[in-house]
């Protein structure tokens, strides 16, 4: 019985769900703002370009 008690007593298994949900939260929010950053980049290097091969007037 004092086992039982012991287990639900102790919170270091709820505490590392807790973290790796944080760090999956992270990781999410990561991945979102380098897609943003990476379709931006992509756009001005391409504008880049076409200006760079585009003859002057």
């Amino acid at each position: 019985m004092q086992f039982i008690r012991k287990i639900f007593k102790d919170k270091k298994g709820a505490t590392a769900i807790e973290y790796g949900l944080i760090a999956a939260l992270i990781a999410v929010a990561a991945i979102a703002a380098m897609q943003g950053l990476g379709t931006a980049l992509n756009s001005t290097f391409n504008n880049v370009s076409t200006a760079m091969t585009t003859p002057a007037s």
